[in-house]
């Protein structure tokens, strides 16, 4: 698979040196490269006790991204999913530690225990005041003697930093670091695995699975279960924490491994503040990237029984571009719409010829939204079956209010449920079509005159042409053929949208983004779908 990167062996110092540069001078590293990886606070002036942490990378932003006042003073990175050397360890501790001390916090795997531990040893042998939490989060293995470290260590960071920024001493921030750790219990699950940098992606977890109880270096998890949305997941997260609390409140971390996009985070967000753990849960760290897996497609959740100690250090401002803040968790808030955002539609009224038309034209479109979706996805982004069916069940739903005998108050109540249902350019181009027209119709116009009038606005407006590659190449032989009769016009609509298949340039829309050889041989969707609506109005006709 891809990646943006030059050379996978210069990948962390190349992210490192593009964190540093990017940070208004907030940030520096040690002279080590490309063996001693060090990002430290440039700034510092070895008054307080220092805080230092690190791992593998591939965990971005962890740990680097949290270098800065109120957080880390320094973070030491070992290559991809790979524990810094006993060396570079020893580089950061010296680089920052002056008479108060330095905390190390280790995430608990092996490597980091070892290299850090043993870095702490050679620091103390050279006088210098050094203590190590070890920070085991991880409850998917409730018989492991060992848990490991997760996005909870960011707890950890948070509230000791902010321990050491307001000047406590070293034991005193080790007792509030042990303190976090005690209190801190976190969760994974992921519907695919990461792709490390010069390997190819593991292809273990199967579609309709997801992986739960994993960590962070792309390992299998404890175990995989049946995956069906985003309420269900976070239930199963929540199962497996719950017995793991302790009474009392829950900040909750909403931790994103990497690959989950923004859009399901706030999904996912949603599940979690209307969970079963939602009554005890008072504030939201994220939903973020904050310890990742590269890309891996998953989360986790991180939970800690905060004290009103912690709740201060972790609401406490920071010079540190990665930590998202502390939210309190809140009620929907819902405003009252606007005046004049609806409009005054007329009474609901009956006219059975007129109800089967509407029915026809909204089945039509949902019979078809798999196959407009998948010629989309040829020359858009694969939505137009979906958009138009939404549109369709908004319309069946409203048919009972609608006034179905009053042709100008139906195509103005249309134009109103199109505007507010469908989403997109062609939602607003459709209800700007039928408000043109029933302004037309208030004068009396045929049918085919005030359909006229409404297309030439939406041609106005939008600036589609024949010829352009849209749906305007369907409508407009069809609506010109109408007087000859609906069985007529099927025909020019369908003869229209079918030349869009030999149309190479698109002059409207997403398609016209996209190359000739995407589009050749593909009718637009948008003009497919117009012809179908008329080919069904001519078979009910």
């Amino acid at each position: 698979m891809p990646q943006f990167i030059n050379k996978r062996q210069d990948i962390v110092t190349q992210a490192l040196d593009g964190l540093v540069r990017a940070s208004g001078g907030r940030l520096a590293r040690l002279d080590g490269f490309p063996h001693i990886r060090v990002v430290v606070r440039a700034d510092w002036d070895q008054g307080k006790v220092a805080l230092v942490s690190g791992g593998g990378s591939g965990h971005e932003p962890s740990h680097a991204g949290f270098v800065g006042r109120g957080m880390l003073t320094a973070a030491v990175c070992g290559d991809v999913f790979a524990s810094p050397s006993v060396d570079a360890v020893l580089a950061g501790i010296l680089a920052v530690t002056g008479e108060p001390g330095c905390l190390l916090i280790v995430k608990n795997y092996t490597g980091d225990r070892l290299n850090f531990g043993l870095a702490a040893e050679r620091a103390r042998a050279l006088g210098r005041k050094v203590s190590m939490v070890i920070v085991d989060d991880d409850i998917a293995l409730p018989d492991l003697p060992q848990a490991r470290g997760l996005a909870g260590t960011l707890f950890v960071h948070k509230i000791a930093g902010h321990a050491a920024e307001t000047g406590l001493d070293l034991d005193a921030v080790t007792a509030v670091a042990q303190s976090v750790i005690a209190e801190t219990r976190s969760i994974g699950m992921s519907l695919g695995t990461c792709t490390v940098p010069g390997s190819p992606r593991e292809d273990r977890i199967a579609a309709g699975m997801a992986e739960m109880g994993l960590g962070i270096h792309g390992e299998p998890g404890v175990e995989q279960v049946a995956f069906s949305d985003a309420d269900n997941a976070i239930a199963r997260m929540i199962a497996k924490l719950a017995p793991n609390l302790d009474a009392g409140n829950q900040v909750v971390l909403l931790n994103n491994l990497g690959g989950t996009s923004a859009l399901e985070m706030s999904v996912l967000a949603h599940s979690l503040l209307t969970s079963s753990l939602a009554d005890r849960m008072t504030h939201l760290v994220g939903p973020a990237a904050l310890m990742t897996a590269l890309d891996m497609h998953g989360i986790s959740i991180s939970t800690l029984t905060a004290n009103p100690a912690h709740l201060e250090a972790l609401a406490a401002p920071v010079e540190v571009s990665a930590w998202p803040g502390l939210g309190a968790v809140s009620p929907v808030s819902v405003l009252p719409m606007p005046n004049g955002i609806r409009a005054q539609t007329a009474s609901a009224s009956a006219n059975g010829a007129v109800r089967a038309v509407v029915t026809c034209v909204c089945e039509t479109l949902l019979d078809a939204e798999g196959d407009l979706n998948e010629l989309d996805a040829k020359s858009g982004d694969g939505d137009t079956g979906s958009t138009l069916a939404g549109a369709a069940t908004a319309l069946l739903a409203q048919m009972d209010q609608l006034p179905l005998n009053d042709r100008s108050s139906l195509l103005r109540s249309i134009s109103q449920s199109l505007g507010q249902t469908m989403g997109g350019s062609s939602g607003v181009l459709m209800a700007i079509l039928f408000a043109a027209a029933a302004e037309a119709d208030d004068t009396g116009k045929s049918l085919t005159d005030v359909l006229e009038a409404g297309l030439s606005r939406m041609q106005q407006i939008g600036g589609a042409k024949l010829g352009d590659r849209t749906m305007v190449d369907a409508l407009v032989p069809a609506i010109a053929a109408l007087p000859e009769g609906i069985s007529a016009a099927a025909e020019a609509a369908r003869e229209g949208a079918d030349r869009t298949a030999g149309m190479t340039r698109a002059r409207s829309g997403r398609a016209s983004y996209v190359s000739a050889a995407q589009l050749s041989g593909h009718v637009d969707p948008g003009a497919e779908a117009v012809a179908r609506i008329f080919a069904a109005l001519n078979r009910d006709a």
